[in-house]
């Protein structure tokens, strides 16, 4: 058996997030499809990520096992006729039997983008966090750099999850503004369910001045999920990468 990895994008509005489920549509779903009809074998896709409804990908990491004799960089070619427009790998490999999407990844970035204006825009309305009232950018900047650095992240974690441990590093965060777009982005070793959104959200209320940056640590020390922010809209949430 060949072991094929694929890089995925994907805008996922029209989708029920990534994972497989029984009464709703999902990328993994389709994705899995098209494989299956392209080899004529039944597929297991593999992903790196379990996205929500509406998160978007550019980098999202996925693999498959295979008896195809296609090559694996022509996966992706032949994959893209068979997908709609809004789903499309970017890269296909074949890698080694033991590479796992999920298990062998060793960290992720993810972007979030907020849309800063008095009006809304009808071309981002899916695509990004609509916020009217001015976010001052620096005191946003200010506090997430308090998120570098391996913490325990309770307080940023939503309901739900399965994890082990909350304990999680961030190796790098950047806050930047480009006329009404503020694009923050976090890469880490991991992330808890929402933790990205639940961050997110906490800068934007630290940009409107309702939590100061400085709180930022106590915060964190206090693994109190209620002393965060809000949890920002799935929509303005990207997956850039997975490392390997």
């Amino acid at each position: 058996m060949r072991n094929i990895k694929l890089t995925i994008e994907y805008d996922g509005t029209n989708y029920h997030g990534w994972q497989i489920q029984d009464n709703a549509i999902t990328v993994q779903q389709v994705i899995q499809e098209a494989v299956s009809k392209l080899t004529g074998e039944k597929c297991e896709l593999i992903g790196s990520s379990r996205t929500d409804v509406g998160v978007h990908a550019l980098g999202m990491a996925a693999n498959f096992k295979t008896c195809s004799t296609i090559p694996g960089d022509r996966f992706s070619f032949a994959l893209n006729n068979l997908l709609p427009n809004d789903i499309v790998i970017k890269k296909s490999e074949e890698v080694s039997p033991d590479f796992h999407a999920r298990f062998s990844c060793t960290g992720k970035k993810y972007r979030y983008l907020i849309y800063n204006s008095p009006t809304p825009s009808a071309l981002l309305r899916n695509r990004a966090f609509y916020v009217p009232k001015a976010l001052c950018v620096e005191d946003m900047r200010k506090a997430a750099e308090y998120f570098l650095g391996e913490h325990d992240f309770s307080a940023f974690a939503a309901a739900g999850g399965s994890t082990k441990t909350f304990v999680r590093k961030i190796s790098s965060v950047s806050l930047d503004k480009r006329d009404d777009c503020i694009q923050f982005e976090i890469t880490g070793n991991g992330f808890l369910y929402n933790m990205v959104r639940i961050i997110a959200g906490t800068l934007v209320d630290v940009g409107m001045g309702k939590i100061s940056p400085d709180a930022i640590p106590k915060i964190i020390e206090s693994g109190n999920r209620k002393m965060a922010g809000r949890t920002a809209p799935a929509h303005g949430l990207y997956l850039v990468e997975v490392y390997y």
